[in-house]
């Protein structure tokens, strides 16, 4: 297969990427891909739509979403 330098040959990059090859299962144990897009979404749009600034937003809404499953699990895990 002959490589392709992406930078000069735009001609057949796709203009969105779609992964259809990751599974969204929900987690008992963290949130799905689409919750944290959805968080990073509303992150940038709180910047004020703002560019260049799309894996911030991605690793701020993860954290976020990670920390209030941390909260759900460690709540379920004291009742027990």
């Amino acid at each position: 297969m002959k490589s392709q330098n992406l930078e000069t040959n735009t001609q057949n990059t796709p203009s969105t990427i779609c992964r259809s090859d990751v599974l969204e299962e929900k987690g008992q144990n963290g949130p799905t891909l689409a919750e944290i897009r959805h968080r990073a979404f509303e992150i940038h749009i709180e910047r004020g739509g703002i560019h260049g600034c799309d894996l911030g937003d991605w690793l701020q809404a993860e954290r976020e979403l990670q920390e209030k499953y941390n909260k759900i699990n460690d709540g379920r895990q004291k009742k027990k």
